[in-house]
């Protein structure tokens, strides 16, 4: 089941999208939203598959809502107005759907979808390393090996057990990216863990080796979930 959310402006777009949602059944649409503020609260909370995303909305439209969101996830871009189309597809989008849609395009958008995120779930099981461009060199860093990441602005800190830390110009989002997301969970603005490597969760601090690392409130509820399951 993908789960999914939807962000437009007009109500209407978006009970044609949740009529549709219900038509396919393997897409879970968990909320809808009107506002962009408010799309972003949930998404720290929650984590998604996939976001149905109107472009041209007041205060943030969506190629920036979509640029900001810290989550590696797939979008469908929605519009009425077709110059944004190749504005959608720079942004690595899933599709791009014309309004007003056919069902038929829904669906061939949603296969789409579907198709790239068990590719991706695929892709992300036999990963077994990664290479990272740091001093001038391309680093193979083997995913069981990394303790935890830790960002500062551009920068970023991969702490390897019993290795020497890497720093690599790379952003959080970009690290998302390469990692297993069933493996790994993003507790905090600047730090993100593996699952695995967990020793305890206490007081909002969590235990890796001789490391406490903060959960912030912006991520613990999405982090709780994970851990959960």
């Amino acid at each position: 089941m993908i789960r999914a959310i939807a962000l437009d402006d007009e109500p209407l777009a978006l009970k044609v999208i949740e009529n549709f949602c219900a038509r396919v059944g393997y897409i879970q649409l968990e909320k809808t939203f009107t506002k962009t503020d408010e799309a972003h609260k949930y998404l720290r909370k929650q984590p998604v598959d996939l976001i149905f995303l109107d472009i041209q909305m007041p205060k943030q439209n969506g190629m920036e809502f979509y640029a900001a969101i810290e989550q590696n996830v797939a979008v469908i871009f929605t519009t009425a107005f077709s110059e944004y189309a190749v504005e959608g597809f720079n942004v690595s989008a899933t599709d791009y759907l014309l309004k007003p849609f056919s069902y038929d395009r829904f669906v061939q958008a949603t296969e789409k979808a579907k198709k790239t995120l068990e590719t991706k779930n695929q892709t992300q099981g036999n990963d077994l390393y990664l290479f990272i461009r740091a001093d001038y060199s391309l680093n193979k860093i083997l995913i069981a090996d990394i303790a935890f990441i830790e960002g500062l602005d551009d920068y970023l800190k991969i702490h390897i057990t019993g290795q020497k830390t890497i720093v690599a110009r790379m952003t959080m989002k970009a690290i998302l990216e390469k990692l297993p997301a069933s493996e790994f969970v993003r507790v905090h603005r600047s730090f993100i863990v593996p699952i695995s490597k967990i020793e305890k969760v206490r007081s909002k601090i969590v235990y890796i080796a001789d490391e406490e690392i903060p959960i912030s409130a912006s991520y613990e509820a999405a982090f709780l979930a994970m851990i959960g399951k």
